[in-house]
């Protein structure tokens, strides 16, 4: 059976925090070989890290556009002495996550919106100099990220969680991103996304869950119901084979073919993740 790589999931979040390790069981059993788990601020790094080495899995570090506000003042220096101390550890695929915000209206006006672009650009020169790709977050920014990788340039990684337009794809294509796609795929009245990822080259494409966030449509819950007690479905990375049988549907393929294309995709992206694949870790 094929297997998957889910590039983006934060199995640190305290959602998972009282049953993770039954969580990543149950993904395995799905076939899911290797989770990315990226940072969001310094105080995660090593939870991160001590749950790639103990699930076999890949992680990333980086200061979440969402949390700079909160970052202490030595953030940058920490993600700098984290990276350089962990040079050599082969679960260390990317800087991540890392990016611009500009659908939280705070984070859009000053002073946060100059912390932001400073702490992206810092970021992007750390990823440059260890040689590393990056995860990147840009709702609602896809041409303000694009304008910053150009000025500093970039190198390479996965645009998480895209949902832009297709010019706005084929540039990052051009600068040598894979998109990621992943729940938000799955909702029919998703038209011009659900169009995009059935058109994209199929070499562009990555998939994620996001997990706990972003729910496939079969997890999500109105709020009329929330409000009447039901409760949101939590997404997991064992979701992921459902969410790609729906795309490779979408384009025609079967969820095997699938699964083995988007892998190559992700192993592209994340070159650091072929000597965790190379050892057989999807052999699980």
């Amino acid at each position: 059976m094929a297997a998957w790589i889910d590039t983006h999931c934060h199995l640190d979040a305290p959602e998972f925090s009282a049953d993770v390790a039954a969580v990543r069981a149950r993904a395995a059993t799905e076939n899911v070989a290797i989770c990315v788990i990226p940072a969001v601020e310094p105080a995660a790094f090593e939870a991160v890290r001590a749950l790639a080495h103990r699930g076999g899995d890949a992680y990333a570090l980086g200061v979440h556009p969402m949390y700079v506000a909160r970052a202490p003042e030595d953030a940058l220096a920490q993600l700098a002495q984290a990276l350089a101390r962990h040079a050599d550890d082969p679960r260390l695929v990317a800087v991540g996550e890392i990016g611009l915000d500009l659908f939280v209206p705070e984070l859009g006006v000053a002073p946060l919106r100059a912390r932001q672009q400073h702490f992206f650009i810092e970021q992007l020169r750390l990823a440059r100099r260890h040689d590393l790709p990056v995860l990147l977050h840009l709702r609602r920014a896809v041409d303000a990220v694009l304008q910053v990788l150009r000025e500093v340039g970039v190198a390479g990684g996965i645009a998480h969680a895209f949902s832009g337009s297709r010019q706005q794809a084929d540039q990052l294509l051009a600068l040598g991103f894979r998109l990621g796609f992943g729940g938000a795929v799955t909702y029919p009245r998703a038209s011009r996304l659900r169009a995009l990822a059935a058109e994209l080259p199929a070499s562009a494409i990555v998939m994620e869950t996001d997990a706990p966030d972003i729910p496939p449509h079969w997890l999500y819950t109105t709020a009329e119901a929330r409000a009447q007690g039901q409760p949101q479905g939590r997404n997991e990375p064992g979701e992921l084979p459902r969410i790609g049988a729906e795309l490779a549907a979408l384009r025609g393929v079967s969820a095997a073919d699938w699964a083995d294309l988007s892998t190559a995709n992700a192993l592209a992206a994340l070159p650091r993740l072929r000597r965790l694949w190379g050892a057989g870790e999807h052999d699980r």
